[in-house]
């Protein structure tokens, strides 16, 4: 079939955007997966589809498949591209929509400005349920959070790294390193979205501390590798350094890709959002 899409990103976190509405989609991961390939499709870390939704009271269903083919959670970065995409394509005129996800309802508004802002839900701190199993290990306390202990296997020699368990509606096990430039991503990220700790696979989010309203951030995404920004990582980055005592709200989040505006007023609270999109342009591809 020839496949309608739209090319999108959030601060250099790209995606391919599709209308599941108007056109009927019925993939396999594999074709999924080629969607996502840079060589041998359009390319993209992610693969949004928007979909009439299943439950009472939402806008739409947004359904996430990362580049590898396996459907995911949440996706911060491409919830901003789906309201601009609902609301370029005239599927909407509301600047507020209510969104059905795998990981629940979220409810993003399209600002004046031009930015977007998502109400992303509140945390998921209890270890069992990001989920992470803490069983025989012992968590060191920083501030309210529990700094969990890591064992890596790293070019022959054990190394133990402190990270935060964070959901955002998808896993994330968050440490804070001296300088983002430097440190050990490529080696170490594959290393914790694997590890045998996280049953479902995990996001590792590497923050760097600017000041107590700024950090710097990079993030090995489940599924898809190092991307130029993460929304739910940037989410969870804040939440664990406002828990951890390093951070006030609001957070500003330098990613590789652009910036990202996190607020988090504590324990029970929703994190919210805030971010560019931008439409790239429009193709059609036999599928």
């Amino acid at each position: 079939m020839k496949l309608k899409f739209t090319k999108m990103h959030g601060a250099g976190n790209d995606f391919v955007v599709i209308d599941g509405i108007n056109q009927d989609i019925r993939f396999t991961p594999q074709q999924w997966q080629l969607l996502g390939d840079r060589r041998f499709g359009v390319g993209a870390d992610q693969i949004l589809l928007v979909e009439k939704p299943t439950e009472a009271g939402c806008d739409f269903r947004y359904r996430i498949f990362n580049a590898d083919g396996g459907e995911v959670e949440q996706c911060g970065n491409g919830s901003r591209a789906f309201v601009k995409f609902v609301a370029e394509k005239g599927l909407t005129n509301q600047r507020s929509i209510t969104v059905q996800t795998k990981a629940g309802i979220i409810a993003p508004r399209l600002e004046d400005d031009g930015s977007i802002t998502v109400d992303m839900g509140a945390p998921v701190l209890e270890p069992a349920r990001v989920p992470f199993d803490a069983e025989n290990l012992q968590g060191q306390p920083q501030g309210t959070d529990l700094l969990w202990p890591l064992m890596l296997e790293l070019g022959g020699a054990r190394e133990e790294v402190l990270v935060s368990v964070v959901s955002m509606g998808n896993p994330h096990a968050v440490q804070v390193v001296d300088d983002v430039d430097t440190a050990p991503v490529e080696l170490s990220g594959p290393l914790i979205e694997r590890h045998a700790r996280f049953p479902n696979r995990v996001n590792a989010g590497f923050m760097q501390i600017v000041d107590r309203h700024h950090i710097r951030l990079r993030v090995f995404e489940r599924g898809v590798g190092e991307t130029l920004a993460c929304g739910t990582g940037a989410c969870a980055a804040a939440v664990a350094g406002i828990r951890r005592g390093l951070l006030d709200s609001p957070v500003r989040v330098d990613a590789r890709g652009g910036q990202l505006s996190i607020s988090w007023a504590g324990a029970g609270q929703p994190v919210f959002l805030t971010g560019p999109a931008v439409t790239v342009f429009e193709g059609e591809i036999e599928i």
